[in-house]
């Protein structure tokens, strides 16, 4: 009788439902946006419970909109929570939920990409990283239009240990397009296997949870979607700078249908692009034939230290980008000038672009 008193004591008081508040405040999804609207309450719940237990937790809701998902977290007992809104339009709803869960809700009138997560929460949840996750999490119904840039965002936040990774291994639970969503969790020789997979893999525990049809979404979406949820390792399988990783992985897969050499030449100046590919492989020890899909992440992580190693000795290859190379052979022969003698009038001081 006391634990479900005390349970009772985690759930909001009446309130107009999610539709009501659409109407009353004449709220409508924008296009442009990407905006929209989850109002299914046992949906919402449902999402939530993928984040684990929320009793007495902190946490931090990425673009609430109209507030269904946020009414979700506050009955699921969540002790402090932060919302984060760009849109203005629905600051007023937000505040009534605020209103109804007093000391239990904040919000931010900012754009999350630029929010400093590091200064929400008190000092005393951090955990240390090799521990248990700390109790907090970041939960989300993503606009799809910034949904790729956030994650990889926060990736890169989790190998440095910044944002909301300053706390510990702090957990995310989000949504994605389902195809999206099934590119985080691809495993090696799926068709999905992407950038992304790698990416999200080398750094975090990934499960697709379960996926949301476009029509239970107002307005409905092309897609379906998916809820994705992420627990940061204890160790990454890849021990290499997060840029760096990032850069090796994404030559790769630029030619996603050839042979993988074939993207690991672009790391290297044409000049010097057949002999240090074919000691980049070499010592990673990958078969150059492989395809980009075909790739594990222990070969990923040779090839990452292969590439780290070919850096060191040649620091000015970790800025070559080859398509700048071809950007300005395209110049240079528009002024039919030669490549070397154009590349160091452009810069000003022999180029990084020919570190070979």
């Amino acid at each position: 009788m006391a634990a479900s008193r005390k349970l009772a004591s985690f759930r909001l008081p009446p309130l107009p439902t999610v539709g009501e508040l659409i109407k009353l405040y004449k709220l409508r999804a924008e296009k442009q946006l990407s905006q929209n609207f989850l109002l299914d309450l046992r949906l919402t719940d449902k999402f939530v419970r993928q984040a684990g237990s929320l009793k007495d937790a902190h946490v931090c809701e990425v673009g609430p909109g109209p507030g269904g998902l946020t009414r979700s977290i506050l009955n699921a007992g969540a002790a402090d929570l932060l919302v984060v809104e760009k849109d203005s339009r629905f600051i007023p709803g937000l505040k009534l939920l605020s209103e109804a869960a007093p000391g239990r809700m904040r919000m931010v009138h900012g754009d999350i990409l630029t929010y400093r997560m590091e200064r929400g929460f008190p000092e005393n949840i951090c955990k240390p990283w090799e521990g248990e996750p700390p109790n907090l999490h970041v939960i989300g119904n993503l606009p799809f239009n910034v949904s790729t840039l956030l994650i990889i965002k926060w990736l890169e936040n989790m190998a440095n240990r910044t944002g909301p990774f300053a706390y510990g291994r702090t957990r995310l639970t989000l949504t994605f397009q389902k195809e999206v969503a099934e590119r985080l969790t691809a495993s090696t020789n799926s068709k999905q296997r992407s950038r992304l997979s790698i990416m999200a893999q080398y750094l975090c525990t990934v499960h697709n949870c379960f996926t949301i049809p476009g029509r239970a979404f107002v307005p409905k979406p092309e897609v379906d979607v998916g809820i994705v949820h992420f627990t940061p390792l204890v160790q990454p399988q890849i021990q290499q700078p997060f840029q760096l990783v990032e850069k090796v992985v994404r030559n790769v897969f630029q030619f996603r249908r050839k042979h993988c050499h074939k993207g690991i030449g672009k790391l290297f100046p044409e000049a010097c692009r057949v002999e240090l590919t074919q000691e980049m492989m070499q010592k990673a020890d990958v078969d150059p034939i492989l395809r980009p899909t075909e790739l594990t992440i222990p070969q990923f992580r040779a090839l990452a230290d292969a590439y780290a190693h070919l850096c060191t000795q040649e620091p000015s290859l970790l800025s070559y980008d080859f398509r700048e190379e071809l950007r300005l052979k395209h110049l240079a022969r528009q002024r039919n000038t030669p490549v070397d003698t154009f590349i160091d009038m452009a810069t000003g001081t022999p180029s990084p672009q020919q570190p070979c």
